[in-house]
């Protein structure tokens, strides 16, 4: 069975195109209009493992915020139709370090969406982006995936690197938790999720 979705979604303030491959090779097309974006986009695919487009024409004439968190909500939308009812590992957890900085993410795809985010920038921006949008996305794209995320940046003092490490520790976690369950059992105690 096939893990893909391609989900479109247009409102007044976003125009979003997301397709998706969890079994792919990393390899992706973003384009969002905002620079740094594209980038932690990007290393996302590439250190998951998963085959990502990502298309959006957003109001950036307000700022990013539309953007970002609109591309978080069609993302995880995608995600969870892609899984579809597939048994899966379910958990992930990676530490990753960026240089200076190391980003720790915890998660547990179970159908309760739950965010715990921790981390503290050094500046209001990088580059045009700014920096307070990571958490946007990270709450879309959790709530939308149905998955209890805890991320973190334990330390660092560049803001560029810290993010970038939240994005690939995002990455890591979920390649170890969408590896599939060859007997097909739920993980859970109960017998069902959520």
């Amino acid at each position: 069975m096939k893990r893909t979705a391609e989900i479109t979604r247009k409102t007044k303030e976003t125009d979003i195109l997301v397709k998706l491959d969890i079994d792919g090779a990393g390899d992706c097309e973003i384009n969002t209009g905002v620079g740094f974006f594209d980038h932690m986009l990007t290393c996302f695919a590439v250190h998951s493992g998963f085959d990502l487009t990502v298309k959006c024409q957003g109001d950036l004439q307000v700022d990013a915020h539309h953007t970002v968190e609109d591309a978080g909500i069609v993302l995880g939308t995608a995600f969870k139709q892609a899984l579809g009812d597939i048994k899966i590992t379910r958990f992930g957890n990676a530490c990753i370090p960026m240089d200076d900085a190391l980003g720790s993410c915890s998660l547990d795809i179970c159908g309760r969406p739950f965010l715990v985010y921790e981390i503290e920038f050094e500046n209001e921006k990088t580059g045009e982006y700014e920096n307070c949008l990571t958490k946007e996305f990270m709450r879309a794209f959790a709530f939308n995936a149905g998955i209890t995320l805890h991320i973190c940046a334990m330390y660092g003092s560049n803001d560029h690197h810290k993010t970038e490490a939240l994005f690939k520790s995002l990455a890591y976690a979920l390649k170890q938790a969408v590896r599939i369950k060859e007997d097909g059992r739920i993980v859970s105690s109960k017998g069902v999720l959520s």
